[in-house]
């Protein structure tokens, strides 16, 4: 049967015999592990449309092919092995009835199929491509969706004709992991921030993150009365109870050498004075995640070096709830977690902070329990749990100061709240978190209304910018470089969050993998994440960091932009030609400048995809282009070297969806002009 549909599918392509007479495989694109194949930030599945509902186009169903979402990106890596390709597309009946939806499929940067723009109702148009000798091979669907929903459209009885038992593969990411930054010296260096915020009477905890060889001594003169410093693991403690601004000298002592450096203390309403740092559970394990797993995160954190560059928190997401109980009726850790706050206790031990999830929905996105309930006491039924999309939304009861009250108690230092965002919720829980008697970290998520953004700055600490990060080029950019508009509303206390770091191995939407981000790509990544002043939380496995990923995460040099005490986000000041210049002054009177090729990107449908043959571009910097004047000193920060001395420009080069990431320093303090400010 296999054997004869491979005819009629060879006879319908054009095929020609010489081809077909060698052995044939045809492959149901909904048979292969489809969501490894998608770029894209929506969910692809297979044999239903992108709600999981069945497939049907014009009232016709279908029992083959894969539903999509709003604009998708399926890349393959086919190596001249496949014969053709074949599909019905339009837009799906429970799709969105407005908005024009183009298909493409792209081989080897040449259009072969062009849909032409299609809305809910029109006639599924066929596909019948000859893939002979094409290497790469893209299935895009283009929509202006703007945010809007329910944007489906299918690949209908799509499949692949494969020779020699051949099946397409993802795209390889085999280029060089080179290394930039060099290894930290011997002698100390504190590298944490230098301005560090706390209200009054709160439990104070904070971390003199240095490298250096061990063992160190450490010490500090000019910390307000009530906090104490231990010697031999740099952490200060204790609680201030006076409020104002106290400016103390730390000092890092080994064997080698010395270090000093000045922290700012303010002791206020306002916490999270630069953005968090640290790791999240969930990219990592998802709801696999369990008490050793964050103990082995944390002990990682120390182990791989982490912490003596300042990272800080260890965040466990969703997963971890059980019942309601306990002396505040509040979630309780479920049996993952049988020692709960003896792990809490442990890791801060370590000079590090902990981090919870919750949700104001009855039931959290994993299907936990979240923070309300249509039952007074608050606890979920069986037919709940049995149908946990169903409640996915705010309940009559709602137990904000209870949780408050209990994450104080464990003594938890962050909050990942999560659910379809409205200001109400929102403030609920601030209050709850202020009242609570501990300074906890409030950051919302996720797709925060752009239109509530002054909301989100005075409620909360970090607001989600947008959807779920992917760890493909198209989720970074939509997360992270279109983020513009956001930057005048973040800054300290309340910070523009874009998401999760995709680096290492992560689980976004497939088991764990290698990030599909080239090596050139997660330079920009950090880079423009630390430009946008945003949260740095890494999203991966830390016990299974490798040098080159290792080395992304400890040029402290980059850091010290993204925590820089001014916290001003990046703005971008030029777009043309394929460069992006994101540009972000700093509290010295610095800038630090991000040069990104992001080529075309967005704008043919070609640009989509990653075709093996990207070219390095020669780019020369005005600096008047920017509004700035006169002379500067430039250093590259990635690879922490000066560069020279320059008047007006800088030429360089920089490779595909790659960055030069220069700090600016003038002779004498320049002008920007009025639109960068």
């Amino acid at each position: 049967m296999i054997k004869l549909r491979g005819l009629l599918f060879a006879l319908i392509c054009g095929i020609g015999a010489k081809t077909y007479a060698q052995k044939t495989t045809a492959i149901w694109l909904d048979d292969l592990t489809i969501k490894s194949f998608s770029e894209g930030i929506p969910a692809v599945l297979g044999k239903t449309n992108a709600a999981g509902d069945s497939m049907l186009m014009n009232r016709q169903y279908f029992n083959h092919g894969v539903g999509v979402n709003a604009t998708s990106i399926l890349a393959f890596y086919l190596d001249g092995k496949a014969a053709g390709f074949t599909a019905l597309v339009g837009v799906d009946d429970k799709g969105n009835k407005e908005l024009p939806h183009t298909f493409y499929v792209i081989g080897d940067r040449k259009i072969l199929f062009d849909s032409g723009e299609m809305k809910l109702g029109d006639t599924p148009k066929k596909v019948s491509i000859d893939l002979t000798g094409i290497k790469r091979l893209g299935l895009l669907v283009k929509v202006n969706d703007e945010g809007r929903t329910k944007v489906y459209s299918n690949w209908a009885n799509a499949q692949f004709v494969m020779l020699d038992n051949h099946r397409p593969t993802t795209i390889p990411n085999s280029d060089e992991k080179y290394i930039l930054t060099p290894t930290s010296p011997k002698t100390p260096r504190i590298n944490s921030a230098t301005i560090f915020g706390a209200t009054p009477n709160n439990p104070f905890l904070y971390t003199i993150a240095t490298t250096g060889e061990r063992p160190m001594q450490f010490s500090a003169s000019g910390l307000p009365k009530g906090l104490s410093l231990d010697e031999k693991t740099g952490i200060i403690s204790g609680k201030v109870a006076q409020r104002g601004t106290y400016v103390a000298t730390l000092n890092a002592k080994n064997a080698l050498g010395e270090a000093t450096k000045k922290l700012t203390i303010k002791i206020g309403d306002t916490i999270a004075l630069t953005p968090p740092i640290g790791w999240n559970g969930w990219n990592s394990w998802a709801r696999n995640i369990d008490q050793e797993k964050v103990i082995a995160s944390a002990d990682a954190m120390v182990k791989m070096g982490l912490r003596d560059h300042g990272w800080t928190y260890i965040n466990i997401d969703d997963a971890w709830q059980g019942k309601r109980g306990g002396k505040f009726n509040a979630i309780q850790p479920n049996e993952k977690f049988p020692k709960f706050g003896d792990m809490v206790a442990y890791i801060q031990g370590l000079g590090l902070k902990v981090g919870v999830y919750s949700t104001p929905m009855i039931t959290s996105y994993a299907g936990y329990i979240g923070g309300s309930s249509n039952f007074e006491n608050g606890q979920l039924t069986d037919s709940i749990v049995a149908n946990k999309r169903a409640f996915r939304y705010v309940g009559k009861y709602r137990f904000e100061t209870n949780d408050a009250r209990q994450l104080a108690d464990w003594g938890i230092d962050y909050l990942k709240y999560d659910w379809r965002i409205e200001v109400p919720s929102a403030e609920r829980m601030s209050v709850a978190l202020k009242q609570s008697g501990r300074d906890i970290l409030y950051s919302i998520s996720n797709s925060a209304p752009f239109a509530n953004v002054k909301d989100w700055a005075r409620l909360t600490n970090s607001y989600r910018t947008g959807p779920d990060i992917r760890d493909s080029w198209n989720s970074l950019f939509v997360s992270a470089f279109t983020l513009d508009k956001w930057a005048p509303y973040g800054g300290p206390g309340h910070w523009n969050d874009p998401d999760m770091m995709i680096v290492g191995n992560v689980t976004t939407g497939t088991q764990l993998h290698p990030t599909r981000l080239t090596p050139d790509e997660q330079y920009s990544h950090v880079s423009l994440f630390s430009l946008l002043a945003a949260p740095l939380l890494i999203g991966c496995p830390i016990e299974q960091l490798d040098p080159f990923t290792l080395n992304l995460l400890t040029n402290d040099e980059v850091i010290a932009i993204d925590q820089d005490p001014l916290g001003k986000s990046a703005r971008l000041v030029m777009d043309e030609k394929g460069i992006q210049i994101w540009l972000k002054p700093l509290e010295d009177g610095s800038y630090a400048v991000g040069l990104f090729n992001v080529g075309d990107f967005g704008k043919t449908p070609e640009s989509y995809f990653r075709w093996g043959d990207e070219a390095t571009k020669s780019f020369t910097f005005n600096f008047t282009k920017i509004g700035l004047s006169g002379k500067y000193r430039l250093r590259d920060v990635w690879r922490q070297k000066d560069v020279g001395t320059f008047t007006g420009s800088f030429k360089t080069d920089i490779r595909h969806h790659g960055v030069v990431l220069l700090r600016m320093f003038p002779g004498k303090q320049p002008k920007i002009s009025q639109k960068h400010d």
